[in-house]
């Protein structure tokens, strides 16, 4: 009887060394890993091409061959009349882009000529009545080749952007009105594209002066100059002091010192090996009490 209540608590003792050993090794395996994992790169963020930006008021035209409403014949461009294809008084005939208007963005590309006469007052872009009714929240009606439901819009003040230029003739830059005859002429120097900086919020560039500022994004508000911290008084010896203990420690740790996780994963280690060790010796001891 007491040979079996000796095995018993051997064996009552082994079980939770063990357990208190094997996930001391865990914790460490699981600390090392995360020390090793490297973050995933970050994916790239795709640049488009920007020739040309700027801002302009844009009517709308509708003109489909038929002569209703002011309809001067089918597009200069050859294609039939559809919805994305805008007129220009001066840009090259197939120069593509898009037009902001209260948020609502629209592709482009140049397949006319126009406004005519309303580009000699600032007029400078004309929108096919399908992409209008779209950015005013109005409908196109095609019996008419008309606008409603807009309240009445009939010119806006949109953003255009030009991400590509066509190959015949006409400005390669900011537009002019139709009498300037610039349509006719073909551009040899476009206009040099506006310089576009990307947004870094992570890495906000020094300035002279102790300033930081940070980078905007296009189209963003340029924010004001934050100025830097002013540097911590030299008479603090007692935060310098706990300062270089602290370094001194981790310096300690990183040259081999062993650190508190260290010492308590190692006694788990050794405390399981021990009462393994105990429990053999409990098994040879029982076997000679039963010899006997």
């Amino acid at each position: 009887m007491n040979v079996s209540f000796g095995l018993r608590a051997k064996r009552v003792l082994v079980a939770p060394l063990l357990g208190a050993a094997l996930a001391g090794s865990a914790a460490a395996a699981g600390a090392a890993h995360a020390d090793t994992a490297k973050p995933a790169d970050p994916k790239p963020v795709a640049q488009e091409r920007v020739l040309l930006k700027g801002s302009t008021t844009a009517s709308y035209f509708w003109d489909d061959g038929s002569g209703r409403a002011g309809d001067t014949g089918m597009p200069a461009i050859g294609k039939p009349m559809q919805k994305g294809m805008f007129a220009s008084p001066s840009w090259p005939l197939g120069t593509e882009g898009y037009v902001i208007y209260k948020g609502k963005k629209a592709p482009f590309f140049i397949g006319d000529r126009g406004p005519g006469v309303p580009s000699s007052n600032g007029i400078m872009l004309d929108i096919d009545a399908k992409t209008f009714a779209d950015l005013t929240g109005g409908r196109f009606n095609p019996s008419t080749l008309m606008v409603t439901g807009n309240g009445g819009l009939g010119h806006i003040e949109v953003e255009y952007v030009v991400t590509k230029w066509g190959s015949g003739a006409g400005k390669k830059d900011h537009p002019v009105a139709f009498a300037t005859g610039a349509y006719k002429r073909f551009d040899r120097t476009p206009a040099e594209p506006p310089r576009i900086v990307e947004a870094a919020p992570d890495k906000p560039a020094e300035k002279a002066g102790g300033a930081v500022a940070t980078v905007a994004a296009p189209g963003a508000k340029t924010p004001a100059f934050v100025p830097a911290k002013a540097p911590a008084p030299a008479h603090a010896p007692a935060k310098v002091a706990a300062a270089d203990s602290e370094h001194g420690r981790r310096d300690d740790i990183a040259q081999g010192e062993s650190g508190p996780a260290d010492i308590a994963g190692g006694l788990a280690v050794l405390a399981g090996i021990a009462a393994a060790g105990g429990a053999y010796a409990g098994r040879d001891r029982l076997r000679a009490l039963v010899r006997r």
